[in-house]
């Protein structure tokens, strides 16, 4: 005798439906556990039943690294789909020579002189040299802010070396005249040479 076929419909004994689900995640779950190994792939399985309860499986890797491989894989994706549209949106290179064409018959025909076209051209191209002049300034004066900055912490750093230096000299003749270091830290000593002692 031989197994029944199984309707795929919701079981409405509650118990049974429990003892299904059961025996089918386990089931479900062992698969997947097969999967992994016979095949060396990388397996999440994530169930919730309908009492909210969470169960999860994965191989090899943690739940964490496969779902953030899946993520950046669907990223691509994304991405590569975008790209795909957008490039349907383009025009090809020979039908943009033939409107190029065409413009130029109309043109043409409506009487524009080649010299208007020239010096349409020409005011593109200042216009350009003009942008670019600007964004080059622009880029110079960044420059030399940061390089007034630097030249101001080199001084601020000098300074402070500067005052160390003095303090740990200072320091030394109060040792060598016998006067102990613990008792020199009077109220009047920087906290931090406190730390450095």
């Amino acid at each position: 005798m031989g197994r029944r076929k199984v309707e795929i419909k919701r079981i409405e004994d509650k118990s049974s439906r429990q003892v299904t689900f059961c025996k089918r995640r386990n089931g479900l779950m062992e698969k997947a556990r097969q999967l992994s190994i016979l095949c060396e792939s990388s397996v999440a399985l994530v169930i919730v039943s309908s009492t909210r309860k969470l169960y999860s499986f994965s191989s090899g890797d943690s739940m964490a690294k496969i779902l953030s491989r899946f993520e950046v894989q669907q990223a691509d994706d994304t991405k590569t789909s975008d790209l795909a549209e957008t490039s349907r949106n383009y025009l090809s290179h020979k039908e943009l020579l033939e409107i190029v064409q065409c413009k130029l018959e109309e043109a043409k025909s409506d009487n524009v002189s080649i010299d208007f076209l020239k010096s349409l051209e020409e005011q593109l191209k200042t216009a350009l040299s003009v942008t670019r002049d600007r964004k080059t300034e622009l880029m110079m004066e960044f420059v030399k802010t940061h390089q007034e900055k630097e030249k101001l912490l080199r001084e601020e750093n000098q300074i402070l070396t500067s005052q160390l230096s003095k303090m740990k000299k200072s320091l030394e003749t109060e040792d060598v005249r016998g006067v102990s270091p613990e008792s020199s830290c009077g109220k009047n000593t920087p906290e931090t040479l406190l730390l450095l002692k």
